[in-house]
C-alpha cells in the first residue's frame, strides 16, 4: 500500500512540475504548432507596410522555431531561435 502511495505522489509531483514549466515558458520557443504559424504571423505582420515579405519570413521562421514573438514589433527575446537566426549579411532574418 505504501508503494502505491509513493508512486501516486511521484506522478503528482511530475505533473505539477510539468504544469509549472508550461506556465513559466508559455508563449516561448516551441509553444506553437506548425498549423498555428499563419494566425500568429498575420497578427505579427498586420501593421507593417511590407506585409508580403514580413509574412513570408515570419512563417518561415515560425515553422523552424515554432514561436512568434508577441506584439507587432520587438519582443524577440521571447523566442531565442527566432531572435538569433541571421541572414548571410548578419541582419535579422525574422521580422
Amino acid at each position: 500500500m505504501a508503494k502505491i502511495a509513493c508512486i501516486a505522489n511521484a506522478i503528482l509531483l511530475i505533473l505539477a512540475m510539468a504544469l509549472v514549466i508550461q506556465v513559466a515558458y508559455g508563449g516561448g520557443e516551441g509553444s506553437l504548432r506548425p498549423e498555428e504559424c499563419g494566425k500568429a504571423c498575420n497578427y505579427r505582420c498586420s501593421k507593417t507596410h511590407h506585409r508580403k515579405p514580413c509574412l513570408f519570413f515570419c512563417n518561415k521562421c515560425c515553422k523552424t522555431c515554432l514561436c512568434v514573438p508577441s506584439g507587432f514589433y520587438g519582443n524577440k527575446e521571447e523566442c531565442p531561435c527566432y531572435n538569433n537566426w541571421k541572414t548571410k549579411e548578419g541582419t535579422p532574418k525574422c521580422p
